[in-house]
């Protein structure tokens, strides 16, 4: 496996030259089409107005962040809590089903469109890890639909906590007896990965935009809109 070269952009200067051993992902929303919105529709029904859609969806988003921010436990179980959560805040009824079909949503989707090729190719490189915030049965499914071969594939359930908390990737670090130099970590989410990452000084960043998060240039990532862009980065034709 041949290992090339990383240019590092900050603000669109040429900053290092870097080598990784290394390149993690961040998967749902990252590599795998994160579509929560029409199952969500679904359960809620008519109980919401079409103006309240963004708000209400945005809050559910919040509530999930927030519900991983303590131990580990399911990851349908961690859905359906911040669902009935929403609904609580909302006066609406939540659905007792909530969970079960958040979770058969999630393993029913597969990659971004952009994903593919371009992993494929970056796995003829370099070694390719994946650090989720699901369970071991959720990466079972989706990480194959990915179209690359993956070095190791790391879960919230594996690690014990879930992304933010320090601890998934330090389980990360210590499973492949690394260190943060020796990555470069890719993700669409600037509060699950890119500030706790940074904070352990995983210092060779790339922020994929796929409008989930407002950017955060103070983070000093990498941005790109593509994995092709970021395989030109990588030395990659």
């Amino acid at each position: 496996m041949e290992h090339n070269r990383i240019a590092t952009f900050v603000n669109g200067d040429v900053m290092t030259d870097f080598s990784p051993k290394y390149i993690s992902f961040d998967c749902y929303g990252t590599l795998i089409n994160w579509q929560i919105t029409p199952v969500t529709r679904e359960l809620v029904g008519d109980q919401l107005s079409e103006n309240d859609w963004p708000e209400f969806l945005r809050q559910f988003g919040k509530y999930r962040l927030d519900q991983v921010c303590g131990t580990y436990y399911p990851y349908r179980q961690v859905l359906e809590d911040a669902f009935t959560r929403v609904c609580k805040r909302w006066g609406i009824e939540a659905a007792p089903d909530a969970g079960q079909r958040l979770g058969d949503a999630v393993l029913s989707w597969g990659p971004h469109a952009d994903v593919p090729a371009p992993l494929a190719a970056m796995a003829q490189h370099f070694p390719l890890v994946i650090l989720s915030n699901a369970d071991d049965a959720f990466l079972d499914v989706s990480a194959p639909k990915l179209g690359a071969p993956f070095h190791a594939v790391y879960t919230a359930e594996q690690a014990g906590v879930y992304k933010p908390r320090y601890q998934a990737f330090e389980y990360m670090l210590d499973t492949l007896n690394a260190s943060p130099s020796d990555f470069v970590h890719v993700t669409s989410h600037t509060r699950y990965d890119i500030m706790p990452a940074h904070d352990l000084g995983f210092d060779n960043l790339v922020f994929l935009d796929r409008g989930f998060d407002p950017l955060v240039p103070a983070y000093g990532y990498t941005k790109v809109d593509s994995l092709d862009e970021l395989n030109k980065l990588l030395g990659i034709a």
